[in-house]
């Protein structure tokens, strides 16, 4: 039979290396260590890894068993602290993992008002799940995935709570401002300023220049939105961000705002959970709270700040 002690040990090898590591992490002795994956390798009547020296491979049983820990292993801490907090007469935690760089400042205007309403309720952000945060929901690592591009998949569901346009923001006197719209071939000369993303995770990527087979002139990037619009105003480059946030920074900068293309690039904030947390009063007091936030209406202007 497969224990949680098990899967805690193959878990434990795996992150440092070997037995001798795992044993002390575990603060068991190698020995006893060394007996339980004896033990549980009868049982299973496979080998878990392969010895190579002092450092353990894993056979594909071994891959298997890690998978299924890596999975389950969550999981059971998570209920363990939800009965912890039941007993203790607390609602819980709300983890928040973020897929939407811009979306944090979103965020902490919903926040503010559901810790005001639910007072026995915490909030986590999650930031380190910011572009892989479909596998964190799965497993139970988070709770709720903030994201603008939802990825359907069997037992998660995805709310959108609010549209947004993606603009352009350049420095306020740019020869951009004087046009209706921005094209892509106008990017061609310029230095694009973006969040640390992969290109095909960027819309100014996917939906505007992508299509027209057009690249900048330079690509850089800024982990933080206020850095990465202080370096447009200084005429660094010119960067791509929702409406209601640029125009939040053209009133304490010298920024202006440009539509991407005719139309421009319509987008939306989605909430995503696990399905079978629906009835979990506070995750969905906050996804309609998200919902009937008000945040700052998107103007219909082409350009300016």
């Amino acid at each position: 039979m497969i224990e949680h002690i098990h899967l805690k040990i193959v878990q434990t090898v795996d992150q440092h290396g070997s037995l001798t590591a795992a044993a002390k992490e575990l603060c068991v002795t190698q020995s006893a260590l060394s007996h339980a994956v004896r033990k549980l390798e009868q049982n299973l009547g496979t080998d878990i890894w392969l010895r190579e020296g002092r450092s353990l491979r894993p056979t594909q049983a071994g891959k298997y068993l890690l998978h299924i820990a890596n999975r389950v292993l969550p999981l059971l801490d998570h209920a363990e602290s939800k009965l912890k907090q039941i007993a203790q007469g607390e609602r819980g935690t709300l983890r928040i993992g973020m897929e939407c760089h811009p979306c944090y400042q979103w965020l902490l205007k919903v926040v503010s008002p559901f810790l005001d309403a639910w007072p026995d309720v915490d909030v986590d952000v999650k930031q380190k799940f910011q572009f892989g945060g479909v596998g964190a929901l799965l497993d139970y690592e988070i709770d709720l995935l903030v994201t603008p591009d939802p990825f359907y998949k069997s037992g998660l569901c995805f709310n959108p709570v609010f549209d947004y346009e993606q603009v352009l923001v350049v420095p306020k006197h740019h020869a951009l401002t004087t046009l209706q719209y921005a094209q892509a071939e106008d990017l061609r000369d310029q230095t694009l300023l973006t969040y640390p993303v992969s290109t095909d995770r960027l819309d100014i990527y996917t939906q505007f220049l992508n299509p027209a087979g057009v690249v900048p002139k330079r690509h850089k990037t800024s982990e933080t939105t206020d850095i990465m619009l202080q370096m447009v105003a200084n005429n660094r480059g010119v960067a791509a961000l929702p409406r209601w946030l640029a125009e939040e920074y053209c009133a304490k900068l010298p920024l202006a705002v440009v539509r991407l293309g005719k139309e421009g690039i319509a987008k939306q904030i989605y909430l995503g959970t696990r399905e079978n947390d629906h009835n979990i009063e506070y995750l969905s007091a906050f996804i309609e709270l998200a919902r009937n936030y008000k945040h700052p209406p998107e103007a219909n202007r082409s350009s300016g700040s």
